[in-house]
């Protein structure tokens, strides 16, 4: 970590230039540990070389890291300052299953972890109090690692918590949205039982739980027609039989439910299981629905005062960034969304970069895109942006005190920080 002389205040246009030095100076160790985690993806709560690598490129930067943290072996947690507020910012790296990194989670842990080095360094260079923490946070992609962290007390203390997800082509071609909006989501398992038989010798002695599955598919498909347009239901079949010539005892599928709010989520939950239930009856199966309700994503809640510094701190770099989401709520779902039900919160979204409005997250083209230097740069930019934003909230009492009031404005009076 750099040493310099102590300044007691920057203004918009000092801060900006200052976190631009420092991340312009580590851009070779950033662009290293951005390429490592592309190159190698890894799955929820299995991201080791992610982990470590961020971990020792962190000690090398001379800040004391603890790894392996709250009973997660791939989360770690590296803070710099003394006193005052703390910020945090959250670093996503895991992958998906197939696509590697379809949803960009090497640009995220990239852009936290530079605006963890730029908001230090501007601290140090203040002299003023305020900390600033670096959170490894797995298992996005469906693992809820954000919703263990929660439970673990991984967010008690902290006064806000920011972070950046990539995205294609937006609304209006802007830049960013600094208030992203997002669904809340639900999983459930669920597992249908029959009886084995000769599927050509026999098969009026079987009970078929493949039909079973087959017949709770459609009636969801049915259900669509009377389902908002806020609403999305999907799933994949995990087991679906062993041999054509034996009627199949034992089928699986999951889905993932979502809609605007946890309480809509929890009424359409309803409204799903009665289609599975239906496929059993239909079939003499019976069904288990094991809904991971532990594991429920709530809707993003992003603070208007974050959401206002952050805009005017992007827009201050030159990059065209909206606070709201003109075109509504967007599909996804993500754990950050329970963790701005806890502290105040920033997810904005950002574009990396290409002009395919094809090239959207969830596909190989996306994960080919989040690998390119454009991306990385738009990375960094708004490393910038939170960094900025985060020492603005860290020596500015009355800014802090603001973002607090709106958040339990938002959350009600008995919310407690």
């Amino acid at each position: 970590m750099i040493a310099t002389a102590r300044v007691e205040s920057f203004s918009d246009e000092s801060l900006r230039s200052s976190v631009s030095k420092s991340i312009e100076k580590h851009k070779a160790q950033l662009g290293d540990i951005c390429k490592k985690i592309h190159d190698n993806p890894e799955l929820n709560y299995r991201e080791f070389q992610a982990h470590d690598n961020i971990c020792t490129l962190m000690e090398s930067l001379g800040y004391s890291v603890k790894r392996h943290t709250y009973g997660l072996e791939t989360s770690f947690e590296v803070e710099a300052g003394h006193g005052g507020s703390l910020v945090v910012f959250n670093a996503e790296y895991d992958a998906l299953p197939g696509l590697g990194h379809a949803c960009g989670h090497n640009l995220i842990a990239t852009s936290s972890i530079a605006a963890f080095i730029a908001a230090a360094e501007a601290l140090g260079q203040s002299g003023r109090e305020g900390r600033v923490r670096l959170l490894g946070t797995p298992a996005e992609e469906g693992g809820g690692g954000k919703v263990r962290l929660l439970r673990a007390g991984a967010y008690v203390n902290v006064d806000a918590c920011l972070m950046a997800h990539p995205t294609g082509v937006l609304p209006a071609r802007v830049d960013g949205i600094s208030g992203a909006k997002s669904l809340a989501r639900r999983q459930v398992m669920v597992t249908f039982k029959g009886q084995n038989a000769h599927a050509g010798f026999s098969p009026w002695k079987g009970k078929n739980a493949l039909d079973a599955i087959v017949a709770s598919y459609v009636n969801i498909s049915l259900l669509r027609q009377q389902l908002p347009p806020s609403v999305r239901v999907h799933g994949v079949f995990r087991q679906a039989g062993a041999e054509p010539n034996i009627i199949p005892d034992t089928t699986s599928l999951e889905y993932y439910l979502r809609d605007e709010t946890a309480p809509q989520v929890q009424e359409l939950s309803q409204k799903v299981e009665a289609c599975f239930q239906a496929g059993a009856h239909a079939t003499g199966c019976t069904v288990e629905c094991a809904w991971k309700v532990e594991n429920d994503y709530k809707d993003l809640c992003p603070n208007n005062v974050l959401v206002r510094e952050f805009t005017r701190h992007m827009r201050g770099l030159g990059r065209d960034f909206q606070e709201r989401n003109d075109g509504g709520i967007g599909g996804a779902s993500t754990d950050m969304g329970n963790v701005t039900y806890e502290v105040p919160g920033l997810h904005c979204a950002f574009s990396i970069g290409t002009e395919d409005p094809s090239v959207q997250p969830h596909t190989p083209a996306f994960a080919a895109a989040a690998g390119t230097s454009e991306a990385f740069e738009r990375a960094l930019e708004n490393g910038m942006g939170m960094a900025a934003t985060a020492f603005d909230l860290l020596v500015k009492p009355e800014l802090m005190k603001e973002a607090r009031a709106q958040f339990q404005q938002e959350m009600g009076p008995a919310t407690k920080l």
